[in-house]
């Protein structure tokens, strides 16, 4: 993440722990699922092209066939599903250099896209912005849902994640939460 030229807020805990800890707080949360569409919006206007790496096969191509439905000018330089190895990554980042997007969305999951990204960002160079994504796939296949209005506004959208999705997130909260936490109020002493 220190290699990042940018990080959002994509959770309520990071804009409350802003407030308390921070001489600059991060005024809102910027979901992913949310900013992909006000940079579709935008990108459809200005002719900027969009590359979705990460999902599943079916996956991935109904997130870009929603995509385009939403936004029918919108352009796809390109989209691959995540399933591929280490002696296939080669090939992965070749079609990608080769379709040129101006924004790479990479939803392989944290911490495999992040991993993906610092490996490969040198080799990257054709692409304007890449941009880690979870599980925005899912979202925009309607493959998983997004929670209530209010649960999202009352920063409760994990829960209901985790409601949703017991057997993949529990445990995933369980440890890594407590790890950033630790982490967060070490920056803060």
């Amino acid at each position: 993440m220190a290699e990042a030229d940018q990080i959002h807020a994509d959770g309520m805990p990071m804009v409350m722990f802003s407030k308390f800890y921070s001489s600059h707080p991060v005024s809102e949360r910027i979901a992913t699922t949310d900013l992909v569409h006000a940079v579709a919006l935008k990108a459809q206007q200005a002719g900027v092209s969009f590359y979705f790496l990460g999902g599943k096969e079916e996956v991935n191509a109904k997130a870009v066939a929603a995509m385009q439905a939403a936004y029918p000018k919108l352009i796809f330089a390109g989209r691959r599903n995540g399933y591929f190895g280490p002696e296939q990554e080669d090939a992965v980042i070749a079609d990608i250099q080769a379709a040129k997007p101006d924004i790479l969305w990479v939803g392989l999951g944290f911490p495999l896209e992040q991993a993906f990204v610092s490996r490969n960002l040198d080799r990257l160079r054709e692409v304007g912005v890449i941009k880690t994504s979870g599980g925005l796939f899912d979202f925009l296949s309607g493959r998983n849902s997004r929670a209530p209005a209010w649960m999202q506004r009352a920063g409760l959208e994990w829960a209901y994640r985790m409601i949703n999705e017991p057997r993949r997130l529990t445990l995933r909260y369980l440890v890594t939460n407590p790890i950033a936490l630790h982490a967060l109020l070490q920056k803060s002493k």
